[in-house]
């Protein structure tokens, strides 16, 4: 196993797979020339080693790309983090259009030169994985595992086709409030409908929220569009929308930001009008199942597939294992016709500029324009610091800046270009690479995500969390050792990369292991019976 990794030839760091101890050496390419490096003191895993001196105020290369600059001179051996480094980026910026030439992702998914080489991802291994999760079809509710292999060689997943040509892949019945007043009403209707449960229908399930009322303009816009775009989204087979009757987002104000929806799956009930609301609501929710548990899983292509990219508690390793190999997965999706979103605005500023000259043409470069500085004026507004990003779990990961942090955020999106902005609310239309306006915040992210169209979110973690959304949220640990820990949580290992293990067999694997859970395969939250959603508050409370 290789104990460190230099990601990019033009690096003047590597990055530790393990820890390094003080006195250890290492041998590695600095300038052309190979050269043996001894650690001066100990190096955590996932943390970064100069290779080379670095004078007081010289850039800190890692992708290829600064990441800061030390705050006074550096020898080869030390360790680079936040005791001796600093954010080079500043306040808003002018861009120019420069966009990257078309590579061509058949085959190997090969990538654009976007910083990162591609034996970096594989930790200049070369070794494969000797067999992969694929080997092992889980049976799914109605699926036999002979179908569900069937359908990963035909790159297609077991799904729940709907009316407006997007498809499911659950089918669940979802109770929706307008409004925090009905939380309790809504988790009481549901505790008491999933008794009712029967057929396809997999779970009756409330997403509670604090907000629809008390809130002014652009904010309670916000709050409609999210609503609006959950009440239609493919994942739930049926939808009550829950009332209470004198809220600013009332039932008669939300329905016209409904659009055209299929009315058979949705029901609506006000509790104000009702003399018991749990009673109704629950005779509501039965009369939903009857219908949906009629339906059946088909064979749906993955170009029907839509799914969100985000990442949170990162360390060292993540723009080196779980991210390039999400990055993997997005290309492929893209090549076969399916779409993939990339959120967290705030974890794009200092790799920006990789994204907006990949821009499919000059109008997507302005709106990625307007999307980072509409945010970066959002922080100004607020007084903040615009670039003070990384968490405390982060830079114990051994993330030490947002160039450090964006720089390995943004390799979830592979090597596509981009073909969407959306903003805060808006659903996907445009197949491929789209990217979305939001915060990094984990639950508000995956649930722009999931309103914007995702049925499934994929997401990268160095340090864990349990956290749910409104659909499936595959986690994905940059580390073995994390996998290890918290098997409750974790869905998917990408640090055996960091170990040796190839990366075209882990993005098979990966990509076979996402058709599964599209096809019924509950993931570790799920089985946990989480489900969560927030919302972006951005306004004064009334």
């Amino acid at each position: 196993m290789q104990n460190f990794l230099k990601i990019n030839e033009n690096d003047n760091v590597v990055v530790a797979l393990r820890a390094i101890s003080a006195g250890e050496c290492i041998s590695t390419e600095v300038q052309g020339v190979v050269r043996e490096v001894v650690a001066l003191e100990e190096i955590p895993q996932g943390h970064k080693m100069a290779i080379q001196d670095i004078p007081e105020g010289g850039g800190v290369i890692k992708y290829g790309y600064a990441i800061g600059s030390v705050i006074r001179s550096v020898r080869a051996g030390e360790w680079i983090h936040t005791h001796n480094l600093k954010t080079g980026l500043g306040d808003l910026l002018e861009y120019t259009y420069e966009p990257v030439p078309e590579v061509s992702v058949t085959g190997n998914i090969s990538r654009r030169s976007s910083g990162s080489e591609e034996k970096g991802s594989q930790a200049e291994s070369g070794s494969e994985e000797k067999g992969s999760l694929a080997e092992s079809v889980p049976r799914v509710e109605g699926v036999s595992q002979a179908e569900s292999a069937s359908a990963r060689e035909k790159n297609t997943f077991w799904g729940f086709p709907r009316p407006d040509n997007r498809a499911g892949v659950r089918n669940e019945i979802w109770v929706i409030p307008t409004v925090g007043c009905v939380n309790s009403v809504a988790q009481a209707i549901a505790g008491k409908a999933n008794v009712y449960v029967k057929g396809s229908v997999e779970e009756v399930i409330a997403f509670s929220h604090p907000y629809g009322c008390s809130q002014m303009g652009e904010d309670q816009e916000y709050t409609r569009r999210i609503l609006a775009d959950l009440i239609r989204h493919p994942n739930a087979g049926g939808v009550l929308v829950l009332g209470l009757g004198c809220e600013n987002s009332n039932i008669q104000v939300l329905k016209p930001y409904l659009g055209q929806y299929d009315e058979s799956r949705v029901r609506f009930l006000q509790a104000q009008d009702c003399e018991n609301e749990i009673a109704e609501g629950v005779e509501l929710i039965k009369e939903l199942i009857e219908q949906a548990s009629r339906l059946r899983r088909e064979p749906v292509s993955v170009d029907k597939l839509v799914v969100g990219l985000k990442c949170g508690g990162s360390d060292g390793l993540s723009g080196i294992t779980a991210n390039p190999l999400v990055g993997r997965f997005s290309d492929r999706l893209i090549l076969e016709g399916g779409t993939t979103i990339l959120t967290e605005v705030p974890e794009m500023f200092g790799a920006e500029t990789i994204l907006m000259n990949r821009c499919a043409d000059r109008e997507l470069f302005g709106q990625t324009v307007d999307m980072i500085n509409d945010f970066k004026n959002y922080y100004k507004r607020h007084g903040q610091t615009i670039y003070e990003n990384p968490s405390p779990g982060n830079k114990e990961g051994g993330i030490s800046t947002l160039e450090d942090k964006s720089l390995g955020c943004t390799q979830k999106s592979g090597s596509a270009p981009v073909k969407g902005v959306l903003q805060y609310g808006d659903r996907v239309s445009v197949p491929g690479l789209n990217l979305l306006s939001a915060p990094g915040n984990d639950l508000v992210a995956a649930t722009a995500l999931a309103a914007a169209g995702a049925q499934i979110v994929l997401f990268t973690t160095g340090r864990g969390t349990p956290f749910a959304s409104p659909v499936p949220t595959v986690k994905i640990s940059t580390n073995s050792a994390l996998a290890g820990k918290k098997a409750n949580w974790i869905d998917f290992n990408a640090g055996v990369l960091a170990e040796g293990r190839g990366m075209e067999e882990q993005s098979k694997a990966l990509f076979d292991y996402v058709l599964e859970v599209a096809s019924g395969k509950k993931v570790c939250s799920e089985e946990a019976g989480f489900h969560d959603m927030a919302i972006f508050k951005q306004g004064v409370t009334l």
